[in-house]
């Protein structure tokens, strides 16, 4: 009787497995409103680029609107200047600007984990400038170098160069103008990044270098650089898909001129989509970088080895 009784008791096979089963797929339940969402809004807009990089759309043109294959990237390879000049320019953009932020912002980094009076102060006024817009920082930078009233103008008056230049408007220092508008806003990017990892590292190993005798820059190059290699990886790589993709400032601040001087490879699609309606060609120029983009990032995550270890 007591046998026969357990028998009964024990569940059924298949429903334990079913009741099992449920809590591994709830979360996968909970999370997947979300993520059709995310696909319905990211996926669908790229899939809408890669087909339209293979169509002549222009709705201004409706008659010559159709399918022309692989045309539009033959036409940028071979026969668009501006693309090769955009292409070169953004590379230049992002190996000047990223190679300076990070410079800069791993000696504020450095200097403001240091202890010191006001160092609440003094960090809160070098992250501020990464809270503001791309938009509102052009705006503070256009008006900062304003012939009438901004730099220039103060500069003239100490008898440095002559009023009612603008540096916006000369092929020669348009380029620096936009850089130091730019390091402005990028540099507390790196700083926040790499204090961050800074606070990590035990100060046991500094205190064991200074007693085996290692100066300070001995400490900084074997122990606080091989700390921050993954933070410093992660911040460049992301910086740098920024900064190529970047448009509201240099589009604010220069509208891509003089002459084209500052007309980076997306800011180039925007005016290509925007103003000349050709959304087709504007789709397989954004095809082309999304392409560059995505084979850069794979080789320098590999030739920097990121999230393995130092041997």
């Amino acid at each position: 009787m007591a046998q026969a009784a357990a028998v009964a008791k024990k569940p059924a096979p298949h429903r334990r497995r079913r009741g099992s089963a449920t809590p591994r797929r709830l979360p996968y339940l909970l999370i997947a409103p979300a993520g059709l969402l995310m696909l319905g809004f990211i996926a669908y807009p790229v899939l809408s680029v890669f087909y339209y990089s293979l169509q002549d759309y222009n709705p201004t043109k409706p008659w010559r609107n159709g399918y022309a294959g692989f045309e539009n990237f033959v036409h940028a390879f071979t026969e668009d200047p501006i693309f090769w000049d955009t292409l070169i320019f953004s590379a230049k953009w992002v190996f000047v600007e990223v190679g300076l932020q990070l410079m800069f912002g791993l000696a504020l980094a450095l200097i403001v984990n240091q202890t010191f009076v006001g160092r609440s102060i003094g960090r809160a006024m070098v992250f501020s400038p990464w809270a503001v817009s791309g938009v509102l920082t052009s705006a503070i930078w256009v008006l900062l170098y304003n012939s009438q009233t901004g730099i220039t103008r103060y500069l003239a008056d100490m008898g440095i160069g002559d009023y009612g230049t603008s540096w916006l408007s000369d092929t020669s220092t348009v380029f620096p103008a936009a850089i130091v508008a730019d390091l402005w806003r990028g540099v507390p990017f790196f700083a926040i990044l790499i204090l961050a990892d800074l606070q990590s590292v035990s100060k046991d190993l500094y205190e064991a270098a200074e007693v085996d005798g290692a100066s300070r820059f001995k400490q900084f190059l074997h122990i606080t650089l091989p700390h921050l290699k993954d933070a410093i990886i992660l911040s460049t790589l992301l910086r740098a898909v920024w900064e190529f993709n970047n448009v509201d400032l240099l589009y604010t601040l220069t509208g891509g001129g003089p002459a084209g001087a500052t007309t980076t490879l997306p800011l180039y699609i925007a005016n290509t989509s925007v103003d000349a309606h050709n959304f087709g060609y504007a789709s397989a120029l954004t095809t082309v970088a999304f392409v560059i983009l995505l084979f850069c990032s794979i080789v320098y995550l590999r030739l920097s080895k990121f999230g393995g270890d130092d041997k």
